[in-house]
């Protein structure tokens, strides 16, 4: 019978006969840190952070996070848990037909959106315009998902993640708009670390990432909120299914389940051993339409922005809130009994009181945040919903 240690090597023997040449390979994965790793441990690189993100407090505050639609009472829309398990999902199916590693892909996917704030990218926009005027630059989901599991979680000592899961979550970026992805390699963490100071210092900053996996989580991305907002857009009666532009629908469907499996399957045929991965150019441009109706009819839609100001002020109010406890030595505020006193050292001689509040902020669920809110406030959208 053969041991443990024997039998993770018999994997990765696997994956080198199983996976594309261009695929990453589990005995690939890169630490800052080196560890000591247990002879019965007998999990591979990619595998190990899929279990490390999972068993992050802040994979578990996932479930109260808003993806689109927030203060909604409604429990069958979306919220940020299952789009990651979407983008999972999807994004291991591309991966399978084009024999990639589906750990990474899991990894890159289930922390891609760790970083999100309270109520979505309303709450992201609200805390990058604070933390720019605090001197700390602009704050952007991506680089405070690699934050969290980097330099946050465990105490501020972090989950010591693969370069190649944290490089897949930076560059996600499944906003923008790409028909065709090859991955930028030889990326080490010095190059990472660089490239997260230039993108806070300049959000337009395109980045691209240095597997294949990396770039099919960032295509499905796209593929996993696309059709799916306009289901939640058709249910809340935002938008109706007749509103879809026609050149979209003739090549995707008018449905969810259609959109998934056309843009799927396009992915899967334009990327079979190829060096990158790409739409054709006809669904590419019949998906850039979409996503510029989700756009018009759907994001910026006043419907679903009526408490867009109160929301605002909230985070104002809170930002202000804890920096002055933090000055003042307020040991009874929250942000000291529920964040500042679990932390390392390390943690706290490497960050400003500006950024000990933006972690706090960005990691609350939205429940919590409105826990922490002046009752007048609370009550007021409690009462619109």
């Amino acid at each position: 019978m053969r041991n443990i240690k024997e039998m993770t090597n018999a994997l990765n023997a696997i994956e080198s006969q199983r996976f594309s040449p261009l695929a990453t390979q589990s005995h690939s994965g890169v630490r800052r840190r080196n560890e000591e790793r247990l002879d019965s441990d007998y999990r591979q690189a990619f595998s190990l952070d899929v279990d490390r993100i999972l068993h992050s407090r802040a994979y578990a505050r996932y479930i109260d996070k808003t993806q689109v639609f927030y203060l909604i009472p409604n429990d069958h829309i979306t919220h940020r848990v299952l789009h990651v398990q979407l983008v999972s999902k999807i994004a291991r199916t591309i991966g399978r037909f084009l024999h990639l590693n589906e750990d990474l892909i899991e990894a890159i996917a289930l922390g891609h959106d760790i970083g999100h704030t309270p109520f979505g990218h309303d709450g992201e926009r609200f805390l990058s315009d604070i933390c720019r005027e605090k001197g700390i630059g602009f704050f952007l989901h991506n680089i405070q998902s690699v934050q969290f599991l980097d330099r946050v979680e465990r105490s501020g000592t972090g989950w010591n993640l693969c370069l190649q899961t944290l490089d897949g979550i930076l560059c996600h970026d499944g906003e923008i708009h790409n028909r065709l992805l090859e991955p930028l390699y030889n990326k080490s963490f010095d190059s990472f670390d660089k490239e997260i100071e230039n993108k806070k210092a300049n959000p337009t900053l395109c980045l691209t990432p240095m597997t294949l996996e990396g770039c099919v989580v960032r295509m499905a991305d796209t593929i996993s909120y696309i059709g799916r907002d306009i289901e939640d857009a058709i249910r809340l009666g935002i938008i109706r299914r007749t509103d879809l532009p026609n050149r979209s629908v003739r090549l995707l469907g008018d449905t969810n389940g259609a959109i998934v499996y056309s843009l799927v399957t396009d992915v899967i045929e334009n990327s079979v051993d190829q060096s990158h991965v790409a739409f054709s150019r006809p669904v590419s441009e019949a998906l850039k339409a979409l996503k510029q109706f989700n756009l018009d009819q759907i994001y910026l839609n006043p419907l679903i922005k009526k408490n867009y100001n109160d929301i605002q002020r909230l985070f104002e109010f809170l930002f202000e809130q804890y920096l002055n406890d933090i000055k003042q030595g307020n040991q009874s505020s929250v942000i000291f009994s529920a964040f500042l006193q679990s932390k390392s050292d390390k943690y706290l001689i490497s960050h400003q009181p500006e950024e000990f509040v933006r972690d706090f902020i960005a990691g609350m669920t939205d429940r919590f945040f409105l826990r922490q809110c002046p009752q007048e406030i609370k009550s007021k959208l409690q009462s619109g919903i």
